[in-house]
């Protein structure tokens, strides 16, 4: 069996600081901020934009949102920050949640520029999609496990893209390549409804074509550069014996477990969690009067 060169566990807690963004939404822009960083992802691509320019922009704005959420450069800089101190916020958050990133990688987030916020050139098959739900747990025989809200395959593709090229050289893989990899490795789902793996079973022998077929039907929408390149990638998900294969595959059970223990901790997310560990009325000034009014009406853990 493939052993990875590097295992994921450091980087665990920041993936999952990662696809939390998958959760996060700001004024003006539709979807989270997941879906939006998918649609802008593309349409750099589909603009002609280098690839590993592109990959190191995106996750180094995914790496430093785990903490800053929406507060990126242009809206600091609209805020009314120099460019120089909106950078400084920025690589500031990325040293806080990216401590467990090769110092050489992490340099590289760094000193990325930030991610052109333009979805103009974002082809028809990504706005579909982030509108193309994710069917969650599904298997053979058993009732579908629902939870709401689902995911979109946006925001999964999104999240395995960011996720692969963060693992990337652990694995001894390109990041560039894992990052068009996971972005593209469901392009079946832009016409394929997701019915999960009992679907898929079912599908028994039809499978495997229907997926070919409807991938190549997408290719075909895309700049044939670009279509050539992802259709390279996309044969390293048949296994885990490649570089990329390893840090795809990894990106990709990662991404679908964490999205699961999401749903498990928000189910059993208690107020002691709030107000004791994240601390939810914290230290201030006017901290004992807030305490006073919670003790009063009975709020108080």
């Amino acid at each position: 069996m493939a052993r990875p060169v590097t295992g994921p566990g450091p980087l665990v807690g920041l993936l999952r600081e990662i696809g939390d963004l998958k959760r996060v939404h700001v004024a003006g822009r539709a979807g989270s901020l997941a879906d939006h960083a998918f649609l802008r992802a593309w349409s750099a691509l589909v603009a002609g934009e280098d690839l590993t320019t592109v990959a190191e922009a995106e996750c180094a704005a995914a790496v430093a949102g785990a903490r800053l959420a929406g507060l990126d450069g242009p809206v600091l800089r609209a805020a009314g920050l120099t460019a120089e101190e909106a950078r400084a916020v920025r690589t500031r958050a990325i040293d806080e949640v990216g401590a467990a990133l090769p110092p050489d990688l992490r340099a590289r987030l760094v000193a990325a520029p930030d991610p052109v916020d333009d979805l103009t050139h974002a082809p028809a098959l990504a706005h579909t999609l982030v509108d193309q739900p994710r069917a969650g747990a599904t298997a053979p025989g058993r009732p579908r496990l629902i939870v709401e809200p689902p995911e979109d395959h946006g925001e999964h593709c999104w999240a395995v893209a960011v996720s692969g090229a963060l693992l990337a050289p652990g694995q001894d893989a390109d990041p560039g390549e894992a990052f068009l990899l996971g972005l593209g490795h469901h392009l079946h789902n832009v016409a394929l409804p997701d019915a999960g793996f009992a679907g898929e079973i079912l599908l028994s022998d039809h499978l495997e074509p229907v997926i070919e077929r409807l991938t190549e039907r997408e290719l075909a929408t895309l700049p044939a550069a670009l279509a050539d390149r992802l259709r390279t990638l996309l044969t390293a998900r048949a296994d885990a014996d490649t570089p990329l294969g390893r840090a795809f595959h990894a990106a990709d059970v990662l991404d679908r477990v964490l999205q699961v223990h999401h749903h498990a901790r928000a189910a059993g997310f208690t107020a002691k969690d709030a107000l004791v560990d994240l601390e939810l009325v914290h230290a201030s000034p006017v901290s004992a009067y807030h305490d006073a009014v919670l003790a009063e009406a009975g709020l108080l853990p």
